[in-house]
């Protein structure tokens, strides 16, 4: 009895501490966000937790989606992070079952180099002139093809140690009724990487919808900025640059993390799902 006593009060206060933790570290932060977003100019810059004392929920998001290239933006980021997330996905899936079976000291050492890329910083220079020198400087396909090279280290070094410990006997099996490579990824390779996949998904469409570094050096102009470029030159726009719009940077940043939010509600179940078979089978 006592010893069930000591454990439920264990779990009462790891609970608790966790709530605390989850209120005071993403609870108010998140509140100060939203509250502030309704509020007016002089209101926000105080950046006070209570409700407005006038609203201005319409008026700040009409000006941050008509004045702040709203549509252009979320249509940009989609058109970067759709086919980024896509390609990265497939690409490192894999290059990780490559490595995975492997023996070769050459693969080990190009694993060993992949996944160095999650750790090392990016080299701006060398690829601005890779890709001048390939006419792409500045395009989207440019950008698009840096942040696939850039996230593919996140699924190998994800979907290789999950292969690892999958047993190769159900690909021998499959190769000896004369099924290809490809047939075998396609059917037992990527069917069992589901759940480290939807886990890879989920970094990758967090890190690629937020990315601002490259993003400021690879895109040019307006017309081709992401939401996190549209939300910086919007907030650097300001008429009077001793004032800071804070209502309307606030609006933006709700509406930038919008899509995210959507997007999470309509899969988070298979995410779930997924998550939880990967973790009966392990």
């Amino acid at each position: 009895m006592t010893a069930r006593v000591t454990t439920r009060f264990r779990e009462t206060t790891r609970v608790v501490l966790l709530t605390v933790v989850a209120v005071g570290w993403i609870g108010i932060p998140l509140w100060l966000l939203l509250v502030n977003s309704l509020k007016p100019l002089m209101e926000a810059s105080a950046l006070g937790l209570g409700l407005p004392k006038t609203w201005s929920l319409l008026d700040n998001y009409s000006t941050v989606i008509n004045e702040g290239a709203y549509g252009t933006a979320v249509m940009n980021s989609l058109l970067i992070a759709v086919p980024t997330i896509a390609s990265a996905l497939l690409l490192g899936s894999l290059a990780a079952w490559a490595y995975a079976r492997a023996r070769s000291a050459t693969m080990k050492v190009a694993y060993n180099l992949t996944v160095l890329s999650i750790l090392l910083p990016p080299a701006v220079l060398p690829t601005i002139y890779e890709l001048q020198l390939a006419g792409l400087d500045g395009t989207r396909l440019g950008y698009f093809l840096v942040m696939t090279g850039t996230r593919l280290g996140t699924v190998v070094f994800l979907a290789t140690g999950f292969i690892r410990a999958m047993p190769a006997e159900l690909e021998d099996a499959a190769e000896v009724d004369g099924a290809g490579r490809m047939q075998i990824y396609r059917h037992i390779v990527l069917p069992l990487l589901r759940p480290v996949l939807l886990v890879g998904s989920m970094i990758l469409v967090i890190t690629v919808w937020n990315e601002f570094f490259f993003a400021a050096f690879l895109l040019q102009g307006s017309e081709r900025a992401t939401l996190p470029m549209a939300l910086y030159q919007f907030a650097s726009a300001s008429p009077d640059t001793s004032i800071v719009r804070w209502n309307l940077i606030f609006a933006h940043v709700v509406l930038t993390s919008l899509p995210l939010v959507i997007g999470y509600l309509f899969v988070q179940r298979r995410i779930v799902s997924g998550l939880s078979e990967g973790a009966i089978k392990g």
